[in-house]
């Protein structure tokens, strides 16, 4: 192993803190290390003594991470620009120049041979920010104004602006702490969300008046539960402005008419606890994606007067055992589901008329397909993305009607890449209590044996019934390139399989996330893809708490662990309602002012169960302004691993002084911390090789 280990770590001092409920005390003393501000002189002392460690630990391998860099940069084509799509009669596109981090949004009129005008320029926008993202890209129905919000922070608080696209001129009103924003049918009247300023979370809904000061904003909309989450979207139809709020197991939906903004929203369907349901209107229709009848979602209409009694929806396509419903797509003589089988993603079309019923088929064997941007519901034509472990991220159109079938365009990979040289696999895997787990593999052929002596990343994510898809990366070719198997975990919290997968790995069977990804630990060692000496686990945010159990749980499986934003210090956070995002996950993890769920909450705290004991090479990574993981839970974490842990393994932790819980922004800039990532592991790979 190259990495320097003759620096001496950092020991974060200890001041007594405790907390008791339930009749019970728990001890913190790292609790100190929280700062809500992030201004306190020595809190931020010790993560830069951290970020020092860590520096000078990986020092030797400075001149690895600079090849891995610059061989990822390599892969990406410099010039690109996405597949222009039609909207009311203006072509967009979104387009990239050479060494520039951020893209150009670009449009044009009737024709994409007509001359391409710059809406929006992210790389001037971004400049003088150490981080920059773009929210909302909203053009008004007449296309004379631009509405547009940026977070320049990393705590996802955007500000909303205007610009008035004949003159180029910016508008004078500037409205912070904003999240989703529709324009009403008459150009001058918009709405927008806006965030809780302690909690984040959207709460609130604004109308605002073009060119008017936003001390004369109404408030339209206020959500009094602060376990929902409050958004607004336009109906396919454009005719309504659709306010959805919304928990992790309960929905309800109000409607206003575009083209009256300032009447009151009409409620739709009142929420019921368990009734999961989202809207969309097209052609004097609602159509209703629930679950009233079954867990996997049904789609369903109604008109406005019968939408209220669910007894008067007109089923179109019922709930089944074995398919979820994710999502559709309305167009006027075909309508387009996709939907999730036995792990895989499938399109569907269906004939309004006919009722003819056509499966859009695939061939790798694991894989995903999606629905693309199709804002005209009036065309025969469908746009669909499709990615594999082993093909680029390809965008595909396909003409309802006639079958026929074109790839507009596949994600350039710069360089020798072939797909024919790379092997993916789908495997299952069975779990402690007998059920089977799907793993996605992709490994380099040449490079493999399945005979126990190739290096594996395991990757797993297993929370909010995110399913993990295997999408194509072109920067993990340098992992498969120097031997590597990757492997995608499909465990239980994600709802690859369904909605029962995903409670199936929540609240009182959080459990399962944590032994379904051991297990599959275990089953890829005797099925001989990987040597069980170079086993290597990465997860991030909800993926992290996951890292964080199964070190505790089962060190012994693996040789190094990448944790990012972790979220290990569940019961601390989700007793303190003031943290953002712990009231609307009540359902998630449950709530420890139960003491039911305390007490299993605190069962699998990765922070909580650090104990006395071995613990794999360990790389922790955080942002100081994340929001969605605040920085003190991995900060903590590190440090009682250091009082505690009996090896003599690495212990990094490194927090980005700059930005959040997505990491950097910019399209190069985020390969830093790929390459520090994978630098770690090959160097660990490489001191235990056969």
């Amino acid at each position: 192993m190259k990495m320097d280990l003759s620096t001496t770590a950092p020991v974060a001092m200890k001041q007594a803190h405790s907390m008791t409920i339930h009749q019970h005390t728990r001890q913190d003393d790292y609790f100190w290390l929280r700062d809500d501000e992030r201004k306190n002189k020595q809190v931020l002392n010790y993560l830069e003594q951290e970020n020092d460690y860590t520096k000078a630990v990986l020092s030797p391998l400075a001149s690895l991470q600079t090849e891995l860099y610059d061989e990822m940069v390599a892969r990406v084509k410099q010039e690109d620009a996405s597949v222009p799509y039609l909207k009311k009669g203006y072509w967009y596109q979104t387009r990239f120049s050479e060494g520039k981090e951020y893209p150009v949004y670009s449009w044009c009129k009737d024709n994409t041979d007509a001359e391409w005008l710059v809406l929006l320029d992210a790389n001037e926008r971004a400049k003088g920010h150490q981080y920059y993202q773009l929210g909302e890209l909203a053009i008004s129905p007449n296309h004379q104004v631009l509405a547009f919000s940026e977070d320049t922070v990393s705590r996802r608080q955007y500000r909303l602006r205007f610009l008035n696209l004949d003159t180029g001129e910016a508008y004078p009103e500037e409205i912070e702490d904003t999240e989703s924003v529709v324009w009403a049918n008459d150009s001058k009247t918009l709405f927008y969300v806006k965030k809780h300023p302690t909690t984040l979370l959207p709460y609130q809904v604004y109308r605002h008046q073009l060119g008017t000061d936003i001390s004369a904003d109404v408030l339209v909309y206020e959500e009094s539960d602060d376990t929902f989450y409050t958004d607004i979207y336009k109906s396919t139809s454009d005719d309504y402005i659709m306010l959805s709020l919304s928990s992790t197991m309960t929905t309800e939906v109000h409607v206003l008419p575009a083209d009256k903004p300032t009447e009151v929203f009409t409620l739709l369907r009142a929420r019921e606890r368990g009734h999961e349901y989202s809207v969309d209107h097209y052609r004097q229709q609602f159509y209703i994606r629930s679950n009233k009848t079954g867990k996997n979602f049904a789609l369903m209409s109604a008109t406005l007067t019968t939408i209220a009694d669910t007894q008067q929806w007109q089923t179109i396509i019922p709930a089944r055992d074995d398919v979820l419903l994710e999502s559709y797509e309305l167009f006027r003589d075909w309508l387009v589901v996709e939907e999730r089988e036995q792990g895989l993603t499938f399109l569907r079309q269906i004939n309004w008329q006919t009722n003819a019923d056509i499966i859009i088929k695939f061939d790798d064997p694991t894989y995903t397909a999606w629905l693309g941007t199709n804002p005209d519901p009036d065309t025969d034509k469908l746009r669909y993305g499709y990615s594999s472990l082993t093909t680029p991220t390809s965008t595909y159109q396909l003409n309802l009607d006639s079958g026929e079938r074109e790839i507009l365009k596949q994600q350039t990979v710069v360089g020798d890449f072939c797909a024919q040289d790379y092997q993916s696999e789908r495997v299952w895997i069975v779990a402690e209590d007998g059920v089977k787990i799907p793993v996605s593999l992709v490994y380099k052929t040449a490079l493999f044996s399945k005979s126990n002596v190739n290096p594996i990343l395991q990757y797993a994510y297993g929370s909010y019934g995110s399913s993990i898809d295997p999408y194509f990366s072109a920067s993990l070719l340098t992992l498969l390139d120097r031997g590597f198997v990757y492997a995608i975990a499909h465990i239980r919290g994600g709802e690859e399989l369904g909605r029962h997968w995903y409670e199936d790995g929540k609240l009182l069977n959080k459990m399962n996330t944590f032994t379904d990804f051991t297990a599959v630990t275990r089953g890829l060692v005797e099925q001989g893809y990987a040597d069980p000496k170079r086993i290597y686990a990465m997860g991030g945010s909800a993926g992290g708490l996951l890292m964080g159990t199964v070190i505790n749980i089962a060190p012994e499986l693996y040789h190094g662990v990448v944790a990012a934003v972790p979220f290990v210090d569940v019961v601390s956070t989700m007793l303190d309602e003031s943290i953002p995002l712990t009231t609307g996950e009540y359902d998630e993890w449950g709530d420890p002012n139960d003491a039911e769920f305390y007490h299993y909450m605190l069962s699998y705290s990765p922070y909580d169960q650090v104990t006395t004991q071995a613990y794999p090479n360990l790389l922790v990574t955080t942002g100081l302004h994340d929001s969605q993981v605040q920085y003190w839970e991995p900060a903590k974490w590190v440090a009682k691993l250091r009082e505690l842990k009996t090896d003599a393994n690495v212990l990094l932790l490194h927090t980005d002084m700059e930005t959040g819980h997505g990491g950097k922004s910019g399209r190069f800039q985020h390969y830093h911390d790929t390459a520090k990532e994978y630098a770690f592991m090959l160097d660990l790979a490489k001191s235990t090789e056969l």
